[in-house]
């Protein structure tokens, strides 16, 4: 049922969209001037979207102007008429005018993103709107006022870091809880500025009229700077650290690739495990770098193959890579998953076990050539009564599976 939950999500956004889309065109657009001026907001959002995977909200200014219309109720000091299909007519129709220089670029907007903002719109909309016009908040003060649209924001951001992470779980079939969790710690950071903003800009244009939109978008937009440079930092971190795993590969002492699949694959395991993203990060970093300390050695290991080597001198290996990976300034918690990897698993973190698992599945199955994927499977499986952690083992052999279903392939990426 889990894979097919992102269709299910799509369908509701699509159905919600062809209703509205069709009472609009039906009633016509009311307020036209003001629908405008959102809209155009919500594309001027797009087009400044970032898609660096480690921002939740790529495009916080769209998201805020979005929400601030499903919650206007006055423009300059006079009511609002529009209703909630309209809301979500014109908010869809800015995300999609927005995303159109992204299209031409390369790939635009996710269909799970503009699931979401519709679902998420749609819902604050419904909720707001009619209570309005029925005049249920005339009697209602300004602090109060203010503090059900913080309310009605802060519970659409939480309806939505639930969708989110039901669509994660849904694609990658990693488990819902640590999802969930990843996605409710981002909210006090840019997801706290989105409801912020999206509630002082319809309190803004309620006062002073549509002149509060662009000013109330610079705080954001200066906000969104920040953390487009934090993803240059990021990126800039992670190629240094990819580098320095490829140094194995150019001194020949690990085959090409080997470093990139055992750190790809580490990450899915991981996923189906439950880290929390953190803690995927220190593990794909550690997993880049586990074969560093070959470096140090005098006579290289034939092919690079540790997993077969004697357990005092993987040991050897594994203390000599965590001295160096201590010296490049890499978290700390990198450089004690480097030096535990050989270990035995039951003293070992969790990341540990997953890289001495992924590495030595990588290298058997390498060496056995056509059916190797399914005889280093059942290699790792007979070595859990000592060596790999059995918890381990079967993760990886769900994600093996879950991979060849999705590719409809027999064989397996990683062994390539």
């Amino acid at each position: 049922m889990s894979l097919r939950l992102h269709t299910l999500v799509h369908a509701c956004a699509a159905v919600l969209t062809t209703g509205c889309l069709g009472a609009t065109l039906w009633n016509g657009i009311t307020e036209r001037g003001i629908a405008l001026a959102f809209g155009v907001l919500v594309a001027a959002g797009e087009l400044t979207r970032h898609n660096g995977s480690h921002i939740r909200q790529a495009a916080p200014l769209a998201a805020a102007g979005a929400l601030a219309y499903a919650l206007l109720g006055e423009a300059d000091g006079r009511s609002t008429h529009h209703d909630a299909a309209q809301i979500v007519t014109v908010v869809l129709a800015g995300s999609l005018l927005g995303s159109v220089p992204h299209v031409g670029r390369g790939p635009g907007p996710a269909r799970d993103h503009l699931a979401r903002r519709t679902l998420t719109v749609g819902f604050v909309a419904v909720c707001f709107q009619p209570l309005y016009g029925r005049g249920t908040f005339d009697d209602w003060g300004g602090s109060a006022h203010a503090l059900l649209l913080l309310a009605l924001l802060s519970l659409s951001t939480l309806c939505d870091a639930v969708l989110a992470a039901a669509l994660a779980h849904s694609r990658t079939g990693r488990p819902f809880p640590p999802a969930l969790r990843d996605e409710l710690r981002a909210l006090p950071g840019i997801g706290a500025a989105v409801v912020a903003t999206g509630a002082v800009m319809a309190l803004g244009v309620a006062v002073v009229g549509l002149w509060a939109l662009p000013l109330l978008s610079v705080p954001l937009l200066l906000a969104q700077l920040s953390y487009r440079r934090y993803a240059a930092v990021r990126a800039t971190y992670r190629q240094t650290i990819t580098s320095l795993a490829r140094a194995t590969e150019i001194a020949g002492c690990t085959p090409a690739g080997h470093a990139r699949r055992v750190a790809e694959l580490s990450q899915s395991v991981g996923r189906d495990l439950g880290l929390t993203e953190p803690d995927l990060t220190v593990l794909e970093y550690a997993a880049l770098m586990h074969d560093i300390g070959q470096l140090s050695l005098v006579d290289p290991v034939p092919v690079g193959a540790t997993a077969a080597l004697s357990v005092p001198e993987q040991r050897r290996i594994a203390l000599l890579g965590g001295a160096v990976v201590r010296q490049t300034g890499v978290d700390p918690r990198v450089a004690g998953i480097v030096e535990r990897q050989a270990d035995p698993h039951r003293e070992q973190p969790l990341a540990a076990r997953i890289v001495r698992v992924v590495n030595a599945y990588d290298e058997k199955s390498r060496a056995g050539g056509p059916g190797g994927p399914l005889t280093a499977l059942e290699e790792l499986r007979l070595g859990t009564a000592g060596e790999y952690a059995p918890q381990v083992v079967e993760s990886l052999a769900r994600v093996l599976s879950r991979e060849r279903r999705d590719l409809g392939e027999h064989g397996d990426r990683y062994a390539t």
